[in-house]
């Protein structure tokens, strides 16, 4: 175990000086874990409370980038403060205020850009912008743009060695204990579409709307 009393923790990123950032969901807190070994925790620090489910935390130059549904938000030079930490900087507060899948996880890739998800709110349903996308922003919030649309709710993405993003979508609910299948997916270049709400998994169409679009 490297740290215990962490309730709730959902998202992590780790500094470069080796703090390690916890988002939450239920919580509404984030919290900073120092360690002087690396190998187990000294002390978990709460750096703030009665947030809408920050789930998503990034850290960037010195800041820390935290994801409430509906906001961006950026703690400044956050690493010398932990016990007093700054008033939160609004990057961004563009997305929508539904709790259905707007719990976010962040990242930066390799363009320098941040990119965060807006899931669809509801189980199965057609969508218009900005749901059922992965977005990406500047980091000081200009530049917002859809990187990918068709996505129910993804929970998590990467860039391989190659700077290509895969990520994670968590499909619908209510057809059965094992269909439709949730997914992996790769997404090397802006402005695909991986099929939410029309088709599911790699070819499953979808009982209500799968006959407005084919999968292929």
């Amino acid at each position: 175990m490297y740290a215990g009393d962490v309730p709730g923790a959902r998202s992590m990123a780790l500094s470069p000086n080796g703090t390690l950032f916890v988002g939450t969901r239920d919580e509404g807190k984030v919290y900073a874990i120092t360690s002087k070994d690396g190998k187990e925790a000294d002390e978990v620090i709460t750096i703030a409370s009665g947030l809408h489910m920050p789930n998503g935390v990034a850290f960037r130059n010195g800041s820390l980038y935290v994801a409430e549904v509906s906001r961006i938000l950026r703690y400044d030079d956050i690493e010398s403060r932990l016990r007093d930490p700054p008033g939160p900087v609004v990057v961004s507060d563009a997305f929508p205020s539904d709790e259905w899948h707007g719990w976010k996880f962040i990242r930066f890739g390799p363009d320098g850009k941040l990119y965060v998800p807006v899931g669809a709110p509801c189980n199965v349903c057609e969508v218009k912008y900005p749901y059922a996308t992965i977005m990406r922003m500047n980091a000081d919030g200009s530049g917002l743009e859809v990187y990918a649309r068709g996505i129910r709710n993804t929970v998590g993405f990467d860039w391989d060695p190659e700077g290509k993003l895969w990520f994670t979508d968590n499909g619908r609910d209510y057809l059965g204990d094992n269909v439709p299948p949730d997914e992996l997916n790769y997404a090397p270049r802006p402005g695909m579409n991986f099929g939410f709400p029309y088709c599911h998994g790699k070819n499953i169409s979808d009982p209500e709307f799968g006959g407005k679009h084919n999968c292929s």
